[in-house]
């Protein structure tokens, strides 16, 4: 890991400040971001000694957490639905279909439209990309349960609710988890729409102002910071994931015997 930042970071170094590319001449440079972010007294107004830059990062975190626990709340159980039951399957999964491709920044007017608050639009843009991969990794988990459990259960007179509980909630929890990983970096991905449109802070809002007050060194401070703050996030979920899934690996542990 180490190492493919030290080549990410002496690529950009190389490419900037000592070869001077053509394509990387209006970048700023390591040395200018650094400089910029440990500065007391940031040319751009904002540093790790500034107490907007924490403003900033806090209020992204609470829009991408309330987002984020709204798609799971609702991705999860209807897409376990959708996976498991027919019925459900054909009438919701199409819609799903036809609204999943549709980009964050295309609901911008219909989304400035039905919410009145200004955190409310945010929010929303954050939440539907996080909330249709959930979804349909969750869909996916029923499918890859294998059909033996299902019928075994038949045999010994299980319930639909015993058959819910104990084969289709644990068997997809592999997948459920994978769907949560990738909808939270979809949310930090989207969240960036969002707080373009609305509010005066998140770091989002910290890239866009910067862009339009030609703050390039800003510009990037904003976007490792999402990097950073994504990365911890996506790390504590799949942690979480591990921790719940004891039972997966070691089952792959004694499979592998």
């Amino acid at each position: 890991m180490v190492l493919g930042f030290t080549l990410l970071i002496g690529f950009w170094w190389l490419s900037v400040e000592v070869w001077k590319l053509p394509r990387f001449a209006g970048m700023p440079g390591p040395t200018a971001v650094v400089r910029e972010w440990f500065s007391r007294e940031p040319m751009f107004g904002l540093s790790f000694y500034t107490p907007d830059y924490y403003v900033h990062i806090l209020t992204s975190l609470q829009r991408v957490f309330i987002a984020f626990v709204l798609s799971t709340v609702i991705g999860v159980p209807l897409g376990l639905i959708i996976g498991w039951s027919r019925t459900a399957r054909e009438y919701i999964f199409p819609v799903l279909e036809m609204l999943r491709p549709i980009p964050a920044l295309a609901w911008v007017p219909l989304a400035i439209l039905m919410f009145k608050s200004s955190e409310g639009p945010v929010i929303f843009l954050t939440f539907l990309p996080a909330f249709f991969a959930t979804t349909l990794n969750s869909m996916l988990g029923v499918h890859s349960i294998d059909e033996s459990y299902f019928r075994a259960a038949d045999c010994l007179g299980a319930s639909r609710w015993q058959v819910f509980r104990h084969i289709v909630v644990p068997g997809s929890l592999p997948f459920v988890f994978t769907g949560l990983e990738i909808s939270i970096g979809l949310a930090w991905f989207s969240l960036v729409a969002g707080e373009m449109i609305a509010g005066e802070y998140g770091l989002g809002y910290v890239i866009y102002t910067s862009y339009t007050m030609v703050s390039y060194p800003t510009i990037v401070i904003g976007m490792i910071t999402l990097g950073v703050v994504g990365y911890v996030s996506s790390a504590m979920i799949r942690s979480v994931g591990m921790f719940l899934m004891g039972w997966r690996t070691r089952e792959l542990g004694l499979g592998g015997q």
